[in-house]
């Protein structure tokens, strides 16, 4: 493994596909850029997803204009990269179980469709259509977006990463960040380098990177598990990815299984009894899933804003730039982040 080069123009903290897309966006700029790792490329939060690239966020139309921004680069990512993603259209529906939430959509509508967003109230019976699973009793009325597209976000992360390098980028793994001096000097197990710019997008890690710069980033971490089900009796027809507004359960299809997902046990809680507490919810909303056996799938933390939107920008009277918080969408998001940061990092050192 070669030596940290003693500088560069920006060091770019996170090999996750935030980091990577940064990386890659700053190479092509002409950006002198070293990343590092702590661990293997991919290996966070971007190994913790189900892997849908969507648009719709409810509540939350700033975050699906970026989304929009970043899917219409996604889909030119084989021209840009050379690696091909093999996007799957499945959709995304989300379960309305009270009016009130019917209420909601109907006023955050337009600013879906302002930014860029494809949405659309349908019915109890139409969204069991969408989903031959669902119990069309379950829900009074559903949200649908065709805007969502299985991935594989390792993919994307080798794509980015294989593209940052071809631009010169330096790309290190199994090298964490130890201290961050005031001047932009980075110490590492395997020695220093300075950088005239610190990039943070260590996901989970994120606040605690800045912490080490003296940077208080609002961040904080949770974990996450997604399950996978036995295969269903019947063989599986298009199931999009579906989410249960009042609780969160979500679920799509996997192979010839079910992926599914709700959080982790709340502060208290037994594992035992929040999956018993998932496996009901489950088989209430899609019967066919009843009694089904819930095996673990994959595990891993996710970092997250006050609000859920992504924190991104620059702290003030340092040399640091940060992007961060996207609350376990990141992948979603992750070329709109490169090319804003690329462009607050023009905008602080004038570069075309």
């Amino acid at each position: 493994m070669s030596a940290l080069p003693e500088r560069t123009d920006v060091l770019v903290i996170g090999g996750g596909v935030i980091g990577t897309s940064i990386a890659c966006h700053l190479g092509a700029a002409g950006v002198g850029t070293v990343l590092l790792e702590r661990g293997m490329l991919g290996s966070g939060a971007s190994a913790a997803t189900a892997g849908v690239l969507r648009t719709y966020f409810p509540g939350a139309a700033a975050t699906g204009g970026l989304a929009v921004r970043s899917l219409a680069a996604y889909h030119g990512f084989a021209e840009r990269t050379g690696t091909p993603l093999g996007l799957r259209r499945v959709g995304f529906l989300v379960l309305f179980t009270e009016d009130h939430q019917v209420a909601e959509f109907r006023r955050e509508q337009a600013a879906q469709r302002a930014a860029g967003v494809e949405i659309e109230l349908v019915s109890a019976s139409e969204a069991a259509q969408l989903n031959p699973l669902l119990d069309v009793r379950a829900v009074v009325a559903a949200a649908w977006s065709s805007q969502a597209y299985a991935c594989d976000p390792l993919a994307i992360v080798r794509g980015y990463a294989a593209a940052a390098q071809d631009a010169g980028a330096m790309l290190r793994t199994e090298t964490p960040v130890l201290g961050i001096e005031p001047d932009g000097r980075v110490h590492t197990p395997v020695g220093s380098i300075r950088a005239d710019t610190v990039v943070c997008a260590a996901g989970p890690w994120a606040g605690a990177v800045a912490a080490l710069a003296g940077v208080d980033l609002p961040v904080t971490t949770y974990p996450i598990e997604l399950l996978l089900t036995d295969p269903p009796a019947a063989p599986l027809t298009t199931v999009p990815m579906t989410l249960h507004a009042a609780t969160g359960l979500r679920i799509r299809a996997w192979r010839d299984r079910v992926l599914v997902g709700m959080g982790v046990p709340d502060s208290g809680e037994s594992r035992a009894d929040w999956l018993g507490r998932l496996a009901k919810q489950l088989g209430d909303t899609y019967p066919a899933l009843a009694g089904t056996r819930l095996h673990r799938g994959w595990s891993g933390p996710l970092d997250a804003s006050a609000d859920g939107s992504a924190v991104i920008g620059r702290a003030p009277a340092r040399p640091f730039l940060y992007a961060a918080g996207f609350s376990g969408q990141g992948v979603c998001q992750a070329p709109a982040a490169g090319e804003i940061v690329r462009d607050l990092l023009a905008e602080g050192k004038g570069l075309s």
